[in-house]
């Protein structure tokens, strides 16, 4: 157990999975000041309730994301652009309000089962469904997972197959959250067939859409 600032945001932060942040608000300054001071990690949640910005401390979900700092982008007036990449997922014991931040007393929370034998086995078809869904999202005019290196390693596509998904944060989070890679892999699944299936009636929407804009012109 340990004592971690915590940043809570709208978004979901997977372990190996990079996320840019624009850092405005003082209390979020003086926090990133102080990590880089100490170890440059900090913690990710996802708000339950409250705002993002500019108001009390919102309440976080107990289940995040460590973000170590990779680059700093300086803007003036104190403001700061920052990019992190996600390390290793954590449970909130308790929270200390003493801070102008978040504090969190956390403990480690591992993916149990990560690299068992069932788990590489179904991996495989989980790859076929983010490589169709890919092709999908692109067909309708998103490229940004243009280029992208999906990994080898099962745990880190796990994740990157979780944070490609085009699909609110609140849905993301019970998979941040999942105690074994075997529920991971299930909920990854179910969620990509969704997500398949309407992508697949959206796609000729698109396209006759498309289409009637062309002959209009």
């Amino acid at each position: 157990m340990y004592e971690l600032p915590l940043f809570p945001l709208n978004t979901v932060l997977f372990p190996g999975t990079p996320i840019r942040l624009h850092i405005f608000e003082p209390r979020y300054r003086l926090m990133i000041r102080d990590c880089l001071e100490k170890s440059a990690v900090f913690g990710i949640v996802l708000i339950r309730r409250g705002m993002e910005a500019l108001g009390p401390l919102p309440d976080p979900y107990p289940i995040g994301c460590t973000a170590r700092i990779i680059e700093i982008e300086p803007l003036g007036n104190g403001r700061i652009n920052l990019t992190a990449i996600g390390q290793e997922r954590f449970e909130i014991l308790r929270l200390n309000h003493e801070h102008p931040y978040l504090v969190g007393t956390i403990r480690e929370f591992p993916l149990q089962q990560s690299h068992s034998i069932n788990v590489s086995r179904s991996c495989h078809s989980i790859r076929k469904q983010v490589d169709h869904y890919l092709r999908l999202v692109s067909k309708i005019g998103e490229d940004q997972f243009a280029g992208l290196e999906v990994p080898d390693d099962t745990l880190a596509f796990m994740y990157m197959a979780a944070s490609l998904l085009q699909i609110p944060a609140i849905e993301k989070q019970p998979m941040l959250a999942c105690p074994t890679a075997n529920e991971l892999m299930s909920l990854l699944k179910r969620v990509y067939a969704r997500e398949i299936a309407l992508f697949e009636r959206l796609s000729p929407v698109k396209k006759e859409l498309a289409e009637r804009v062309s002959w209009l012109n």
